[in-house]
């Protein structure tokens, strides 16, 4: 039997409760789900690619439908390598989504045996962010509410 397979790309820097709420509801739709971070040489970041993806792997360690992974390049062109049917994004706002639906149209041009599905988020995490939690931690803050329990102490 094939396994429906399913990408959440993202930077991830950090993961946020939003990310993370986003990713366990999606289990329930697929057999695995790549939890990817995209890499992108023009953008910076506050937490180097390993320590990311120890954020992820730390957060969903008792999850085995998950697979953290790192790619670079289009998302469309890591799917086709790995055979996989569909990208889910979470959306928190109605701008998240006029963002999102040009990239899924995009994506769709590129690749038009890939879908794209959207996953509102909990309302209780529509006003987190990454770039919100870099800003509280730049500035010795407290992001324990903001993130993952898993790694909310290594932050």
């Amino acid at each position: 039997m094939k396994l429906k397979k399913a990408i959440f790309p993202g930077s991830f820097d950090p993961i946020t409760k939003g990310h993370e709420s986003v990713i366990l509801r999606a289990l329930d739709l697929f057999d695995e789900l790549y939890v990817a971070i995209g890499q992108n040489a023009e953008k910076k970041y506050m937490f180097s690619l390993e320590q990311r993806m120890h954020f992820l792997q730390k957060t969903f360690a008792d999850y085995q439908k998950v697979k953290v992974v790192s790619y670079e390049g289009l998302t469309v062109d890591f799917c086709a390598q790995q055979e996989i049917k569909y990208v889910v994004r979470g959306l928190r706002s109605s701008l998240d989504f006029t963002y999102e639906q040009s990239i899924a149209m995009a994506n769709k041009s590129l690749n038009d045996t890939v879908e794209t599905i959207f996953l509102i988020c909990d309302a209780r995490y529509t006003a987190i962010s990454s770039s919100i939690v870099r800003d509280v931690l730049k500035n010795n803050g407290n992001v324990s509410s903001f993130v993952p329990k898993a790694i909310k102490d290594e932050l």
